[in-house]
């Protein structure tokens, strides 16, 4: 039996931007997906997936016919599926042999809807088990800038850029004495990133001035002590953010009454923010309808 385990994550700076070539803090979170490989002796692959609360929550089939991998029930996430593996097969040939069945068990640490990397768990460990490259892996199946494979695959807070479109991770030491004021709140809307990306692409205005000064806020905070700068360098955030792609702010759009700062995670309109307060800010979020508020310890390995 194989076990394999990758990091979910949490993008903090330098949405959107990272895939230009600016450098983003980003986070491993303490919740991930395991991927579990038992070799049978029937030459099928049996697929079962489960949830946080351990429910199957898809079981299928796969048999390899002239070297590729076919799945035995049509459907969007299955077809998904066999594409993700016949993608590794055809990295390494030696990957999925004709002459060996396996069973497959992924667990999930966290609900779906979270956001945290439920496709980027997957690749990572695949690519593993695969013993081929995640970044090239993710390139060739969902796409993006491969910072949640560095997440992945890293235990510590990184700076990730691409330079030259080729990834670059740097683990970096960042845990403020003022984390304890850091909450982490699901908006309770499941953002597509493939769509924000595709949206993104459209936009061809020069990006330069803004890289550098996205870049810029994501070094000063590794060594920020004081939560009053925090807060400035991620207003600071925002509003290039949303000079750069045409929306506003989500403190401005949902939370102009609240007491802190708050910026979005990722691509903008859904999954989870980040709100900084020097009061405990649950209760108010509650009042506005969400009920999901990590602090900065449950959610950051």
């Amino acid at each position: 039996m194989n076990r394999f385990y990758s990091n979910g994550k949490l993008l903090i700076t330098a949405e959107y931007l990272v895939l230009n070539g600016a450098e983003a803090l980003a986070l491993p979170t303490k919740f991930g997906q395991s991927l579990i490989v038992e070799s049978n002796e029937n030459t099928v692959l049996n697929w079962q997936s489960y949830n946080i609360e351990n429910s199957l929550w898809l079981e299928a089939q796969f048999f390899l016919k002239d070297d590729i991998l076919q799945s035995k029930t049509s459907n969007e996430i299955t077809n998904r599926l066999a594409s993700i593996l016949n993608t590794a097969k055809t990295m390494n040939p030696e990957f999925l042999k004709q002459d060996i069945g396996y069973t497959i068990k992924t667990h999930l640490d966290f609900p779906t809807n979270w956001g945290l990397g439920t496709s980027s768990t997957l690749i990572n460990n695949i690519a593993d088990w695969a013993q081929i490259n995640p970044y090239k892996l993710l390139e060739l199946t969902f796409g993006g800038s491969g910072y949640d494979i560095a997440c992945a695959s890293n235990n510590t807070p990184i700076i990730y850029a691409l330079q030259d479109k080729l990834p670059t991770v740097k683990p970096v030491l960042f845990n403020p004495e003022f984390s304890k004021h850091i909450y982490f709140v699901h908006l309770n809307k499941k953002q597509n990133s493939r769509d924000g990306i595709a949206q993104y692409k459209t936009n061809t205005t020069d990006k330069s001035k803004a890289i550098t000064a996205i870049s810029e806020i994501s070094k000063a905070l590794l060594t920020c002590t004081d939560i009053n700068a925090f807060n400035s360098l991620i207003e600071a955030h925002e509003t290039i953010i949303a000079e750069v792609i045409n929306l506003k702010p989500v403190k401005g759009v949902l939370f102009p009454d609240f007491n802190g700062s708050i910026k979005s995670l990722g691509a903008w309109g859904g999954d989870f923010i980040m709100a900084s307060s020097q009061e405990n800010p649950t209760a108010y979020f509650k009042q506005q309808g969400y009920d999901t508020i990590l602090t900065y310890q449950d959610m950051i390995l």
